[in-house]
């Protein structure tokens, strides 16, 4: 599920390089080569602003939602970046198909930094924004839903591509969604989790690849004392089979703004 701190954020500098491929809309920047000859990719699994394609102008009859995809290129830019620097290719799927629940301006009264509390009148105003769109959040985009879109783009992705190696990078929403993959299939062979969804002990248990972790220092989602049984549940596979290298990071004095888009 996702977390009040998947809504929050702010514009990264930079203008996307990358194209709208025609698998599923996805967005993709290619690390150097062809398509067709890079061996690895990162899936980049986004907050839930996702990534919408911008095609609407403000005075569009359509919805003012599909237009807050024009300020939404923080994921397409993150990609490039990852491309250049990290020499292979980056898809970005749209794990909404085209509605993201949210807007920016929904959650704009979240705090940026560790500390900072919204009080019990602050939580309530919260609640009363985001209410229209519960249905978006809880019904259009449930786990099984957003699971099951980004399984059936990772078949079509590696029955056209068959790319050798595979990674997440997952933000808050997308966060979750790298985990429960990581953990009931095969097709990750690494995984990054900002601030991600938080996961149950058995989720943790079964993950099957190396994981590192960025955590902020205040997260709404996942406490110090959660974190610390998460690290022990990693610890407590050590000399096991089913043991994989992670590492938890906590960011002192950010709040989750930071860790998402």
């Amino acid at each position: 599920m996702s977390c009040p701190d998947c809504f929050t954020g702010s514009v990264l500098v930079g203008e996307p390089t990358g194209v709208i491929s025609n698998i599923d809309g996805a967005y993709f920047a290619n690390g150097g080569n062809s398509e067709s000859e890079s061996k690895r990719a990162i899936i980049l699994l986004t907050d839930i602003f996702g990534v919408i394609e911008p095609l609407l102008t403000k005075n569009s009859a359509l919805t003012s939602r599909c237009y807050e995809g024009l300020k939404l290129k923080n994921p397409k830019v993150l990609a490039d970046q990852f491309a250049l620097n990290l020499k292979c290719d980056v898809w970005v799927p749209d794990l909404f198909a085209g509605h993201p629940p949210v807007t920016v301006e929904q959650m704009e009264m979240l705090p940026d930094r560790a500390g900072v509390k919204l009080g019990f009148f602050g939580i309530l105003k919260m609640i009363f924004v985001v209410l229209p769109s519960f249905w978006g959040l809880f019904v259009a985009n449930r786990k099984s839903v957003v699971d099951g879109r980004t399984i059936s783009f990772l078949e079509k992705l590696q029955e056209r591509n068959k790319y050798d190696k595979l990674g997440a990078i997952g933000y808050c929403f997308g966060g979750g969604i790298a985990t429960r993959l990581g953990a009931t299939t095969s097709y990750f062979d690494s995984i990054v989790l900002a601030h991600p969804s938080a996961p149950t002990d058995d989720l943790i248990k079964a993950i099957k690849a190396p994981t590192a972790w960025a955590q902020p220092e205040d997260d709404w989602g996942i406490k110090p004392a959660r974190l610390e049984e998460i690290e022990a549940l990693y610890a407590g596979r050590q000399g096991k089979d089913t043991f994989v290298d992670y590492e938890i990071k906590v960011y002192k004095g950010c709040g989750t703004i930071l860790f998402s888009f």
